[in-house]
């Protein structure tokens, strides 16, 4: 091949070639496959932008509105719901992608670039109205794509070791999240104001994460013959440990999504007496959490790959439960450091279960809609759960809250338990494989 020669993979020249086969076969060996060691190479590099992307649903857009707008219950709500109503918009997206014979991996780059216009604006207009509207655009969009780099993840890495590959990755992200949440803490203690110079670094992650996803190897989605955008619902239907785990994880997942943006009102509203510094909300809510990840993301991406993932799970629901009464029923500093910690160690856990359980029981052609399906009931709950949490906190003391939505994940837990005993890897069911290439009827 002569040099500057663009390759089918869009990289330009040898080099670039020689690198990535050089790094993807120094981190897993000789024998990947090509588009395995591309897919990783990018992924790494994609990686440092979504970490620094992290901070803004996590601790900095929330903590910017309470600061800088003093915002509304209502407005605080539905920035912390941006994320979530972009999951529900990912089962309607899978489809338009599905139907349009879009690679997944330039849709979800061309998401990117949408996330990237949507934080820039609000650095240029400093209104309230702009920053909540444009902030839940921009992380709608990221949320958008999460089925679609789950089918990348389940075309391009190996099913034995899906998790661990996963989980390295994991480790690039939290380590910049950490590092940018403190860095970026003490940025805005020196002067709050100076968030706009923030919301521009989010907007040039979002452009660099959408360059390497440009460069992603991936196929187009298997098409079927209903359009419908709600067909992927059928699964719930006919697959019934996919039924139960979605119950499960949305009893979990209302119980978390609730207590997760009142941590950074827990520890920045002056009614709760805590009143700390932007730095420190920062190092609690991002930099201590995210050390805890780091440390602890391989063990779970190994575990994930090689233990029952019901036993997996419940372990995981107890640790948030733990996590939450121990960080909203203390007083003291070392609690609050105690409850940061259990959050990351458990979080780190989640990153990888919620990312690539359905890898385990969908047919691999169906994994994008099998995951558009678990983002969509994500989505519905994330949207719900802090609307509900705010409005509640306003009469309800927030350990009591605390309290509610720890029983709320030792319901879900007991419920998944029982699916211990069933040993079920890949197996969504008989007949629905023998269904799954067939066209989808009444829209389901």
């Amino acid at each position: 091949m002569k040099p500057g020669v663009v390759l089918d993979d869009g990289i330009p020249g040898a080099a670039n070639r020689g690198f990535q086969f050089i790094a993807g076969s120094l981190l897993f060996g000789p024998d990947v496959t090509e588009n395995t060691r591309q897919t990783y190479f990018y992924e790494c590099w994609r990686s440092l932008a979504a970490g620094v992307l992290e901070t803004a649903g996590q601790t900095f857009l929330l903590l910017i509105a309470v600061r800088v707008f003093a915002a509304s219950p209502t407005a605080k709500a539905l920035l912390a719901s941006g994320y979530s109503l972009g999951l529900i918009l990912s089962l309607f997206a899978v489809v338009a992608v599905t139907q349009g014979r879009w690679r997944p991996a330039q849709a979800a780059a061309c998401l990117s670039v949408v996330a990237a216009v949507a934080f820039a604006l609000p650095a240029a207009v400093p209104e309230v109205a702009v920053f909540v509207t444009c902030s839940l655009v921009g992380l709608a969009s990221l949320a958008v794509m999460v089925p679609l780099l789950t089918q990348i993840y389940q075309d391009n890495y190996p099913a034995a070791e899906r998790g661990r590959r996963f989980s390295r990755t994991i480790m690039i992200r939290v380590a910049t999240a950490a590092l940018f949440s403190e860095l970026a803490g003490r940025f805005l203690s020196v002067d709050v104001q100076r968030y706009r110079w923030l919301l521009l670094a989010y907007a040039l992650a979002c452009a660099a994460a959408a360059f390497c996803l440009w460069r992603v190897p991936s196929k187009p989605l298997a098409q079927v013959a209903s359009p419908h955008p709600l067909r992927a619902l059928r699964f719930v239907r006919e697959d019934r440990v996919f039924r139960i785990t979605l119950i499960c994880w949305m009893l979990l997942g209302f119980a978390n999504l609730m207590m997760v943006p009142l941590r950074v009102e827990y520890l920045a509203n002056a009614r709760y007496g805590l009143t700390l510094s932007a730095a420190t909300v920062a190092l609690l809510i991002g930099v201590i959490p995210n050390i805890a990840r780091l440390i602890m993301s391989p063990v779970w991406g190994w575990l994930f790959d090689r233990v029952n993932f019901f036993a997996l799970r419940v372990t995981l629901n107890l640790g948030f439960a733990l996590s939450i009464l121990t960080f909203f029923t203390s007083d003291s500093f070392s609690g609050l450091v105690l409850g940061a910690v259990i959050y990351g160690i458990s979080n780190a856990g989640g990153d990888v279960a919620w990312s690539l359980w359905v890898t385990k029981f969908a047919p691999p052609d169906r994994v994008a809609d099998y995951m558009s399906v678990h983002t969509f009931f994500t989505g519905l709950r994330g949207l719900v759960a802090p609307l509900v949490a705010f409005h509640l906190v306003a009469g309800v003391s927030v350990a009591a809250l605390g309290w509610l939505s720890a029983a709320l994940i030792v319901i879900a837990s007991l419920i998944l338990a029982r699916e211990i005993r069933v040993e079920k890897a890949a197996d969504p069911g008989t007949e629905l494989l023998k269904n799954a290439t067939q066209p989808l009827r009444g829209g389901r």
